[in-house]
């Protein structure tokens, strides 16, 4: 092994410890890793915009900014007590509802903002309807993992991916989409096995919550209607602008960031006010980590690591199963972004000796379903568990695990048998 080599593969050891143990912050830990690889050259100057990938990383930053404008409307808020309303007082409708609007919007907004928007409402109106909040809040969490994988802008992961591999909006909704519409609703059957006793109300009791759910005014929580209106003209015109990108030949990136400044324009939002509220703590977390994981391609350590896999890889249906369950069990243990990011290098040199294009959606589809396995296998996650916990609702890593390891096997499972029905046979 060369010194370059060596020096490539031990930051990147350093920076996926400090990430997992979280004794330093994550973003933190890949800009020291970065400016490491930097100062010592392992990948030249003119080399970084290469490995940077700027078309996630402005992608990611439209869509943080059109988020940010819209929330103010009280949009998602409208949407959650709406949907609610639809339940008429049934606790088990209210779990397949909501779990289903967490998926549709968590396949256009990213995981941890669905949450964040969503959760709080689900609380009220558990909290209103007096029943055991724990089996919706874990059907949230699951569905807004699940809904990820269904487009290009669900998850990061699929960002990363589209970005690496040229995929379009069409290609992610035609491949991805009909397996997390099979897996939401057997997520949804499952939990409702584990929590069945939970869920069912009395015929009086349901009336009551029908009474108190139907007295709920979605428009009250409209804070700003003609923000409301014009955040929905743009969101659907953004969403419209994703699947005709192929057509007119404008990358997702350039249209999330027309949005975005589309948006800011039109609203008069103020653009210090959208964009302090930008995570560009995450976004700098992806800039390090792309010139980290680029540093062990320049090298040639990620060429090494794949000649090994395949030697044990002799045929697509192997390798789908191979790579869509490494990711996933991967994933619910270490963060889905990182990890991600030093497969894509990985199914790039094992193109060469087998089709890469179903490879990609194992890997989406493991990086992004393998989150549901533990209680920090996903950023949703820990959000929702941390808002829960707020309101005194304890969720132990315990019960998380009894149910997120069976949603994950599960849904894995199913996954990656309608990709090899598809692809390898």
């Amino acid at each position: 092994m060369s010194p370059e080599e060596a020096i490539a593969l031990a930051v990147f050891l350093g920076v996926y410890a400090f990430i997992i143990t979280e004794r330093i912050h994550r973003t933190v830990a890949a800009m020291v890793g970065a400016s490491l690889i930097l100062i010592v050259g392992i990948i030249p100057w003119e080399k970084v915009p290469e490995y940077l990938d700027l078309e996630t990383l402005l992608l990611l930053a439209g869509m943080m900014v059109i988020v940010n404008v819209s929330r103010e409307s009280g949009l998602f808020e409208y949407i959650a007590i709406k949907t609610a309303k639809l339940s008429n007082g049934d606790p088990m409708k209210v779990l397949l509802l909501f779990s289903v609007v967490t998926a549709v919007v968590s396949a256009f907004l990213d995981n941890v903002t669905t949450v964040l928007l969503l959760t709080p409402m689900l609380l009220y109106i558990t909290k209103r309807m007096d029943v055991n909040p724990i089996p919706f809040l874990l059907a949230e969490i699951f569905a807004s993992n699940i809904g990820g994988t269904a487009t290009l802008i669900g998850d990061p992961p699929n960002i990363m991916i589209g970005s690496a591999a040229g995929l379009s909006f069409n290609e992610f909704l035609e491949n991805m989409g009909p397996i997390a519409v099979a897996n939401i609703f057997l997520t949804i059957a499952v939990v409702y096995l584990a929590y069945r006793n939970s869920i069912k109300v009395t015929p009086s009791k349901r009336k009551e919550i029908e009474r108190v759910i139907l007295s709920m005014d979605e428009e009250d929580a409209i804070r700003d209607w003609e923000l409301f209106r014009k955040s929905v003209i743009v969101i659907l015109a953004i969403v419209a602008g994703f699947f005709l990108h192929d057509t007119i030949g404008v990358k997702p990136a350039v249209i999330a960031l027309f949005g975005a400044s589309v948006m800011l324009l039109w609203s008069g939002v103020s653009p210090e006010r959208a964009l302090e509220k930008v995570e560009w703590a995450t976004l700098f977390f992806f800039g390090g980590l792309f010139l980290i994981v680029g540093a062990l391609v320049e090298t040639g350590v990620i060429d090494a690591v794949a000649g090994k896999i395949m030697e044990l890889i002799h045929s697509e249906a192997q390798a789908i199963f191979v790579i869509s369950w490494f990711s996933a069990v991967s994933s619910a243990i270490v963060d889905n972004i990182p990890l991600t990011a030093t497969m894509i290098p990985l199914i790039k040199a094992m193109g060469s000796s087998v089709n890469m294009y179903p490879l990609w959606w194992a890997l989406s589809l493991g990086a992004c379903l393998g989150g549901n396995g533990t209680a920090i296998g996903a950023s949703a996650n820990v959000v929702v568990l941390g808002i829960a916990h707020r309101e005194g609702i304890k969720i132990t890593f315990g019960e998380f695990l009894k149910v997120g390891a069976l949603i994950m096997v599960s849904t894995v499972a199913l996954g990656s048998l309608m990709l090899w029905v598809r692809y390898g046979l």
